[in-house]
């Protein structure tokens, strides 16, 4: 096989890009490396993994993987498909002998699997037969500069890599590049409007999904903590009656959410943008689609609420796009001192730290703001992603309805204006005591699936709105006959935060199920699930070793995952006599037979 830089001196290497992203960042770090290849004279492809034919893989000769990891070290959701190709056992060892590659990671070091899915992912394309140009790059969420602080010394080494020690003359970094797509936009508004395309899907083919959702009636959004619990937690319900979804305990519903109607007024004011005007979306060139979520024509307003994304927080490209798009020679200095390597910390300290959204900083950059042509709107700004919520109810138990528990998130930074999560804020706005509400959304699998045996006990650790999905077991399960459920709750107060209380009561009373309640505020010293958890050791032992139960997790990822972890190894340890290393098999081999499982969110 020829070495890298061997092949590297090709005038031009075909270099294929392919990304795996749950949250937008992996592609965007994609995208990056795509201008970055193009500036370097480069032909270059970007693509998501699971819509690349992976069976050419074969005739790439040079390819970087960028692969973020989710939750427990799973990949996302857009690689699911590619990851269960490349680790067929009947692959050849050498299929992939004529392929370099690089594969850079993006993750999280306060989880236990630490870019775990970048991390396999070398290993095997080892194992195929490729060629590593560098050693896997592992991106870090936690690092004081973000993924950006080992993106780019490792970016540097590429590229020496790939063109190797002769100096490639690159294009000039203040130049925009050429946008996706052109806005056309029309002399007149068109009979029927977008946002009533919209409503008109009511009735969608085939089961709802994505680019079909269903909008489904809200029927209630009631708050379910105390009046004087620091966060706003809602129980909401819709009527799914007639809708085609079809969802199980360990569910998950998406929600497509929309921006508030002050933030559109205010992101159309400052980049001079009339709502009511209708465009339609052209592509630039023939291999890029239009968003299938937007509808054609569109109009501005639809645009803007439903689609572009101008309340998260801007990675370092937007600011790159922005510095060439700029005519104010100040601005586009601090733009461009934004978007270098070295502004990293100035970076950080403006927008990373304190979460400045798009918005924001498209007000602080008025004159760039005004002057940004809306070619360029969908090249700058990321589009709404799906929120996912666990499913609460059983529609076994309910057939007409679905409901989720929502933690409305609000936070404050050393900005004025408190931070707010757009889906949960946007939901807690809907009231449907004031007139219809419709929701667009659409059910997936989850994480977690229940045994189907009557005679399996279940053992379910769900602290705070970690609950939500074993609510919807147990109704499920209870209304098939299997009354072994036993749950260990955890919240601050059980008057503000017990979420239903008297629905667990009166299940104990018909004795389907076994309550264990942790009140961690209620006396001086904290008290967490999995401190019970310990207290009940014999008990949790008997049903795991003599009953065959199955064990499962769901909540917060930070702590709460690894504490009861290691209260359960514990238990393995004291309850059943084994030796560390036997107790870690042990606890394997459950995760291995899905005898242990769980399902956590940042």
């Amino acid at each position: 096989m020829q070495g890298s830089l061997g092949r590297a001196s090709m005038p031009s290497p075909r270099l294929l890009v392919l990304f795996g992203s749950q949250t937008g960042t992996a592609q965007d770090v994609s995208e990056r490396l795509g201008r970055e290849a193009r500036r370097r004279r480069l032909g270059c492809r970007v693509q998501a993994l699971d819509s690349y034919p992976v069976v050419n893989l074969i005739n790439e000769p040079l390819v970087i993987f960028v692969c973020a990891t989710t939750g427990q070290g799973d990949p996302p959701d857009n690689m699911k498909n590619f990851w269960r190709f490349i680790f067929r056992r009947s692959l050849p060892a050498a299929s992939l002998c004529h392929m370099d590659f690089a594969v850079l990671g993006l993750g999280d070091s306060s989880y236990a699997r630490f870019n775990f899915v970048a991390k396999k992912l070398y290993r095997r394309l080892l194992q195929l037969g490729g060629s590593a140009l560098l050693p896997v790059c592992l991106g870090d969420d936690q690092h004081e500069l973000g993924p950006d602080a080992t993106i780019d010394p490792w970016l540097h080494n590429l590229w020496e890599k790939v063109l190797g020690p002769q100096p490639v003359p690159l294009d000039p970094p203040g130049v925009p590049w050429p946008s996706k797509f052109t806005l056309q936009f029309l002399q007149e508004a068109p009979r029927t409007c977008s946002e009533e395309l919209r409503v008109a899907r009511t009735d969608p083919q085939g089961p709802p999904s994505e680019l079909q959702p269903v909008l489904a009636p809200m029927v209630t959004n009631r708050r379910v903590t105390g009046p004087s619990h620091f966060q706003d937690v809602r129980l909401i319900e819709f009527d799914v009656a007639g809708s085609g979804l079809s969802f199980a305990a360990g569910d998950v519903v998406l929600i497509q959410p929309e921006n508030a109607a002050s933030h559109i007024r205010q992101f159309c004011q400052v980049l001079g943008l009339e709502p009511d005007q209708h465009f339609t979306l052209q592509p630039q060139e023939p291999d890029v689609p239009c968003p299938k979520q937007l509808p054609q024509p569109c109009s501005v307003r639809c645009l803007v609420s439903q689609y572009l994304d101008i309340t998260s927080v801007p990675r370092r490209s937007f600011f790159e796009l922005l510095a060439c798009l700029s005519p104010h020679e100040r601005e586009r200095e601090k733009l461009l001192e934004f978007s270098s390597a070295q502004g990293h910390e100035e970076l950080h300290s403006y927008c990373t730290r304190p979460r400045r959204t798009i918005l924001e900083v498209l007000c602080d950059f008025p004159h760039t703001a005004g002057a940004i042509p809306p070619d360029y709107l969908l090249d700058l700004i990321p589009p709404i992603r799906p929120r996912a919520f666990s499913v609460a109810s059983s529609q076994l138990a309910h057939p007409s309805r679905l409901q989720i528990l929502v933690a409305v998130v609000q936070y404050q930074t050393c900005l004025k204006e408190p931070r707010r999560g757009l889906c949960s804020s946007w939901l807690a706005s809907l009231d449907p005591g004031q007139g219809p509400v419709r929701v667009p959304l659409w059910v997936q699998p989850g994480g977690l699936t229940f045994p189907q045996m009557p005679d399996i006990p279940v053992i379910m650790v769900g602290p705070g709105t970690g609950v939500a999905p074993f609510r919807a077991a147990i109704q499920e399960r209870v209304a098939r006959g299997q009354t072994e459920n036993i749950l260990f709750f955890g919240c601050r107060r059980r008057d503000q935060d017990f979420y239903w209380e008297a629905e667990w009561k009166e299940l104990e009373k018909q004795g389907c199920l076994t309550l264990v309640t942790a009140f961690s505020r209620e006396q001086e010293q904290k008290v967490y699930v999995q401190h019970r958890l310990r207290e009940l050791g014999p008990l949790v032992w008997e049903l795991l070793d003599r009953q065959g139960a199955h064990f499962y997790l769901a909540g917060n990822a930070k702590y709460m995952p690894a504490d009861v972890s290691d209260a359960l190894m514990s238990i393995i340890q004291e309850e059943g006599g084994l030796s560390g290393p036997d107790a870690a098999a042990y606890l394997a081999r459950l995760q291995r037979t899905l005898r242990f499982q769980m399902e956590t969110w940042a």
